[in-house]
């Protein structure tokens, strides 16, 4: 396992713990739950699969898990940017999310790159 993903590792819990925080905050604040079911799936998943990727069977194995995992993270952040855009989260609680999730994507789409490369 190289630095970048234990980074990744690292941000993806970070981010997973928040979203579980935003669940219970929608659900008990909001009353709301079928987004923060969805979000819950997505947002937590992205770990998931990171940390997956590290234990894969092959270099490709270990790219298709990163690619599901950037694909989680683009479904977070369709969802939280449905909660900013539906006033479910203010605008500052939506985009502190919104810059960790993209902060995720930008260096899980690094290191599918990375991994693509080294691979050829």
């Amino acid at each position: 396992m190289n630095m970048k993903e234990n980074i990744l590792i690292d941000k993806s819990i970070d981010f997973a713990a928040r979203i579980i925080k935003l669940q219970r905050y929608l659900i008990k604040d909001k009353k709301e739950s079928i987004i923060s079911k969805q979000i819950v799936r997505s947002g937590t998943s992205i770990g998931a699969n990171i940390n997956e990727a590290n234990y894969g069977q092959s270099k490709a194995d270990f790219i298709s898990k990163l690619h599901i995992s950037l694909k989680e993270t683009a479904e977070t952040e369709y969802w939280l940017r449905l909660l900013v855009k539906s006033e479910l989260l203010t605008n500052e609680e939506g985009e502190s999310l919104l810059k960790d999730c993209l902060e995720i994507k930008r260096v899980l789409i690094s290191s599918i790159n990375t991994a693509k490369k080294n691979n050829n």
